[in-house]
């Protein structure tokens, strides 16, 4: 393991318990944020350049910040003084590191880890890039239209509804 790797590794984990453990929401999603994006430069160390890029356009770029926006959107901030760690934090911590150890064992003691690693096929992002571009041209646009009419849709929703409860 490189210190790339572990450095990494420490972010994406750091902002997905980030996300299960705060209680406002715009915080939670901006953890998670941060999660897809270490994620996504786990993917790229790999060599897995399509689904690092693809991860950051729809995960960070999209999901995230639409997330963002609707809890913007449809809710008011709200302080709230309970306490962020449930009653059950500490059987839940033991049942968490009791199966992290056996997906350990399983994943040590397994007879596929001693076996050659099969050569990797070549998945480069021009290949999947021009197939995008040039035969999957039509279902694109028209997955790209629909989207854009449900946003839009989205929009004049939200619009009516405050016009009548203002």
């Amino acid at each position: 393991m490189t210190a790339t790797f572990l450095i990494l590794a420490a972010i994406t984990i750091a902002g997905t318990v980030a996300t299960m453990a705060m209680r406002n929401l715009v915080h939670c999603v901006l953890a998670l944020t941060l999660g897809f994006a270490g994620l996504a430069a786990l993917y790229l160390q790999l060599g897995a350049q399509f689904v690092g890029l693809t991860q950051i356009l729809v995960y960070v770029g999209a999901v995230a910040i639409l997330a963002v926006f609707v809890i913007m959107m449809t809710q008011k901030p709200a302080q709230t003084t309970e306490s962020i760690f449930s009653s059950f934090w500490l059987a839940g911590s033991l049942i968490a590191a009791l199966v992290f150890a056996v997906l350990g064992w399983a994943i040590v003691s397994s007879s596929t880890s001693s076996r050659p690693l099969p050569p990797q096929a070549e998945a480069a992002v021009r290949p999947i890039g021009d197939a995008l571009m040039h035969r999957f041209v039509l279902p694109l646009e028209i997955m790209g239209l629909l989207l854009t009419a449900a946003l839009i849709g989205a929009v004049v929703v939200a619009m009516q509804e405050k016009r009548g409860t203002a």
